[in-house]
């Protein structure tokens, strides 16, 4: 993979002003073999205070960014509705891409861009930092003490009152909730395999400003390959007063409960608290293993190809929750 001079740092293109972008922002000053070139975002004068913190040029378009010969690497922390666009112009102008997920809205624009990258030998990064964090760690870590699982159960609401209009609650530049927040299954076909039927169901709370909404609430029920079946939730907004995160697993060994911060296995009458370790430096991580990628050839936590799955799974739940069926998919999640 790597052709890079190692004598000289990594010419890093950054798209997006936001949080995220601040964290890669952050997590590249600090290290050597990077240097932060160039930045574009949308609000224009964020994006100059944003480039004068970080010592970069503010350039006025992406197309300006991506079209420089002297940036090697793209990073995508942009709105989820950009991204496959932006992904796709850069590996055609020969750069290494870096993208949050999802990749893209689109399944089929998804798998596109993996096949762009291998035609021109450049990385394609689909970040899930869900998997470096300590939730997911203990979770793997403890699986194997209540295997065989039969059933799982994932649920994550965020309260926010007032939801005012942002981005992340907006119908086509979130997308649909579990497209938008991948990550819900991404953790679960990370542990559980191919999928093989889901179905699901969404509500939206309509906001003032047309396609905006001040809340959501989506359900999918997933059954995989491996017998393990699957209830995710996720909602967020106003509708709701409490935030929460919980993750069961119930097998024939026991149980397994992360809860909020905290964990529970339950084996039988032993009854054992479990530690979860902090989430916090996962994009570090991260932004150093695309480095050590690129540079030393050395491999990465997660592939793109897996991300594409799951993308394809949270569209299959899209459509069930549109049609209120279920809907069968084969061993490509098609």
């Amino acid at each position: 993979m790597s052709t890079h001079d190692p004598t000289s740092p990594l010419a890093i293109g950054l798209i997006g002003t936001g949080f995220v972008a601040t964290l890669r922002a952050e997590a590249l000053q600090r290290d050597r073999r990077a240097q932060l070139k160039a930045v574009v975002g949308y609000d224009p004068q964020q994006s100059r205070e944003f480039a004068r913190r970080y010592d970069a040029d503010c350039l006025d378009t992406w197309h300006a960014l991506i079209d420089r010969d002297d940036i090697d690497v793209v990073f995508l922390s942009s709105i989820n509705r950009d991204r496959g666009t932006l992904a796709r112009a850069a590996l055609d102008r020969g750069k290494h891409v870096v993208a949050e997920y999802p990749l893209s809205l689109d399944p089929t624009e998804a798998e596109t861009l993996l096949e762009r990258s291998r035609q021109t030998g450049k990385l394609l990064h689909v970040e899930h930092i869900e998997l470096l964090g300590g939730l997911h760690q203990a979770f793997v870590e403890h699986l194997p003490r209540v295997e065989p699982v039969s059933y799982v159960r994932y649920a994550t609401i965020k309260a926010k009152r007032p939801a005012s209009p942002h981005w992340t609650y907006h119908h086509e530049l979130f997308g649909f909730p579990l497209v938008g927040a991948l990550s819900r299954l991404h953790r679960l076909t990370s542990c559980f395999g191919r999928v093989y039927s889901v179905s699901g169901r969404a509500r939206f709370w309509d906001g003032d400003e047309p396609g905006y909404y001040t809340a959501c609430l989506c359900n999918a029920r997933l059954e995989f390959t491996s017998g393990v079946f699957a209830d995710v939730l996720y909602a967020k907004g106003d509708r709701f007063s409490h935030t929460t995160r919980v993750w069961e697993a119930c097998g024939e060994g026991g149980t397994l409960v992360l809860e909020n911060g905290r964990g529970q296995l339950t084996c039988g009458d032993e009854i054992a608290p479990i530690e979860i370790a902090s989430q916090r430096g996962a994009f570090a991580r991260d932004t150093q293993m695309v480095l050590d990628r690129l540079i030393d050839n050395k491999p990465l936590y997660v592939a793109p190809e897996d991300s594409v799955y799951t993308l394809k799974i949270a569209d299959a739940v899209r459509r069930a929750a549109e049609t209120g069926g279920a809907i069968a998919l084969d061993s490509n999640g098609r």
